[in-house]
């Protein structure tokens, strides 16, 4: 399968390609001319395009048509139109940038391929094509390494909204860089993290503190799980065989949470990680706990869902949860408590600098070339964040709230949606697989020497 298409399917982009005509599509980019003298603050470079009359103009370079930018003059020029009320608000919104910065703001359809031609070519020339590209990860993770991509912090942004309260806008990190370079609007109100749930009433009656405290004071590790895992593992009648396990969940988001719990990955950026040091200690986990402790519930390779959904029979003390998980194999409705908290520290992590989810959607970033990048990230700021901070409009968190029980499960979601980090094990075409680990038919050091080369090789190829 191709890269391309295996990585949309990962992110799961609810978005209809436009049609693959010519770069200059709707919203096409008009001449350059000059750029004057800047007064303006911050990191300028000497490439901008302006209208006779002295604007401003900021493109966004992306592959579908965008609502409302400086050519609309009516909500109605959006043929999907549905909610006239914030509509308005946006077309109001863009009516307010273009007095505020003296710009005009447009989009340009690139073409999905276009996008990646535009990139490679434009960029290095020093004269890119747009100020802002919108682009999928399989874009923006080459374009950061090979130095495309200004950083928000060269910009200015640290202490603001993207880095803090993410009200607006989120930032994600690459191969473990403290620049960070690609930035997204914070979303449409579902949280995109997969917690470790676990049956507080369970737990209660084995007479273990609830682990959302244990994390708070830094006391939540992987030991300290494990410890709970053969706690909760039970042979209730005695017949030999475990009614109750301590953990049972989805292998996949089971072994990225537990590699970004340890500040690891297999391939997190140009060169392989799976013979590291810390993702053998990932590896080494996941073998004791199904293989040694027998703590976790044997893959069942007949039957994907019941490996997570043993929970909803009581049968399990944690497994691997999401708000829609909940939504479709029971939260609310089930008669035990429901507690949610970040997957312990591993022996190589850390509290503070552990990444908590993986990224999806698409992606913002400012090409080096850009004049005064500061102005184009604000401008495309405001634009977001038409709301005015109102999440209530903004961003209806209502339904993801519900589904994780309580305020409490849904700040520790939250928190670990706005802490992406990166990882490309799931689409490089490799089939690596930990089930025969799990299964006790491979050893780790076996599964190491089998994937390392291929891995590398997926990456020497993803990223030339």
């Amino acid at each position: 399968m191709q890269k391309h298409i295996a990585i949309i399917l990962m992110l799961g982009l609810g978005i209809s390609l436009a049609s693959c005509g010519n770069k200059a599509a709707s919203g096409a980019i008009p001449g350059k001319t000059e750029a004057p003298q800047s007064a303006a603050e911050g990191n300028s470079q000497e490439n901008g395009r302006y209208t006779d009359d002295g604007k401003r103009i900021i493109t966004i370079g992306t592959w579908f048509d965008k609502y409302y930018v400086s050519k609309h003059q009516d909500i109605h020029d959006d043929p999907g139109l549905s909610q006239p009320v914030t509509a308005q608000m946006r077309l109001d919104r863009m009516r307010e940038i273009e007095a505020k910065y003296n710009i005009v703001f447009n989009f340009v359809n690139l073409t999905f391929e276009g996008v990646r031609e535009s990139i490679d070519i434009s960029i290095p020339s020093g004269d890119p094509d747009v100020e802002i590209y919108e682009v999928d990860l399989q874009f923006g993770i080459p374009a950061v390494l090979k130095d495309y991509a200004i950083g928000l912090k060269e910009m200015g942004l640290e202490g603001t909204d993207v880095f803090n309260s993410q009200n607006v806008m989120k930032y994600l990190r690459v191969a473990s860089q403290d620049e960070a370079y690609l930035f997204s609007p914070s979303g449409s109100g579902a949280t995109n993290a997969y917690p470790l749930a676990f049956n507080l009433t369970m737990i209660r009656a084995a007479g273990l503190e609830n682990p959302q405290d244990l994390y708070d004071k830094g006391e939540w590790t992987w030991e300290k799980w494990r410890s709970y895992l053969t706690a909760l593992t039970r042979d209730a009648d005695d017949d030999g065989d475990i009614d109750t396990y301590g953990f049972s969940g989805y292998w996949t988001y089971t072994l990225s949470n537990l590699l970004l719990s340890n500040n690891t990955g297999i391939a997190p950026g140009t060169q392989e990680k799976l013979s590291s040091p810390a993702t053998q200690e990932v590896l080494d986990f996941i073998n004791t706990i199904y293989n040694k402790d027998k703590t976790a519930r044997p893959w069942d390779r007949s039957n994907w869902e019941i490996n997570n959904r043993l929970y909803a029979e009581g049968l399990s003390g944690f497994w691997v949860c999401a708000d829609w998980i909940f939504n479709e194999q029971g939260g609310t409705d089930l008669p035990f408590e429901i507690g949610v908290v970040p997957w312990p520290r591993g022996p190589s992590g850390s509290f503070a600098e552990n990444h908590h989810s993986q990224p999806q959607g698409n992606w913002y970033f400012i090409p080096q070339g850009t004049e005064n990048p500061r102005l184009v990230y604000d401008v495309l700021f405001d634009w977001t964040n038409w709301y005015d901070y109102d999440l209530d409009i903004g961003q209806d968190t209502a339904w993801s709230r519900n589904m994780y029980i309580t305020e409490r499960n849904y700040k520790y979601a939250t928190m670990m949606a706005s802490r992406p980090g990166f990882d490309l094990w799931e689409n490089l075409g490799t089939d690596f697989s930990i089930l025969p680990l799990m299964a006790g038919e491979l050893s780790v050091v076996t599964l190491i020497g089998e994937y390392q080369p291929l891995i590398q090789e997926a990456l020497d190829n993803y990223f030339k």
